[in-house]
């Protein structure tokens, strides 16, 4: 390197390891969020629900538990670049408020508040509008039940989970085929959900 060049460092993800030696992996989240939104993956053997919601909550993109496989974890990392793509390119272009969001049979046209399953439209009340257009915007990626309560219902809300399952519920009844075992909007146990990103229906 020349003299006098500075050296540029260019993340694209980050994967943490919770057990570092020198620091507690949580204060290294909390410190990179404060500057970057990088995609962070955590990879740690505390397999504790409040640890992984503490962490999705401080800013991770998702949380893997060891042990875990190559392919695992290489569909974790496509996931999580692809949602900080979007949010960049969306920025960049200054994308207005009628985007019209696809995953699979599910198409949500927000500049006309109109949601549609496999070409039909279907009916949502403005609760389950909102809910599902939260997770539209983030395919992939496990949200909370503390951030679903913040985005949807705000921050002073509290921790009552009772009116986002019941929220959910209905919303399922609409957009799954068998809301029992539901195909788009899964539930991470004790944590949250994620919505399944499938490619756009012929």
């Amino acid at each position: 390197m020349k003299e006098g060049k500075k050296a540029r460092f260019y993340i694209c993800f980050l994967l943490l390891d919770l057990g570092l030696p020198d620091m507690d992996g949580m204060e290294v989240l909390h410190k990179i969020r404060e500057w970057s939104e990088v995609p962070i993956i955590i990879v740690s053997a505390r397999d504790q629900d409040k640890e992984k919601a503490a962490a999705l909550d401080a800013g991770a993109d998702d949380y893997l538990t060891k042990p875990f496989s190559a392919t695992e974890l290489m569909a974790r990392i496509r996931v999580a670049l692809r949602h900080y793509y979007r949010m960049n390119h969306a920025e960049s272009e200054k994308r207005p408020d009628d985007t019209v969001y696809v995953n699979g049979g599910l198409k949500l046209d927000n500049g006309a508040h109109i949601a549609y399953k496999d070409g039909e439209e279907i009916h949502l009340t403005p609760l389950e509008y909102q809910l599902l257009l939260l997770f539209m915007q983030n395919p992939g990626k496990v949200l909370t039940y503390h951030t679903v309560l913040r985005k949807i219902w705000g921050e002073g809300y509290g921790e009552d989970t009772q009116v986002l399952r019941s929220v959910m519920a209905s919303t399922r009844r609409k957009i799954e085929r068998n809301p029992a075992k539901p195909e788009y909007i899964e539930t991470e146990i004790g944590i949250g959900y994620r919505m399944r990103e499938y490619e756009a229906s012929k």
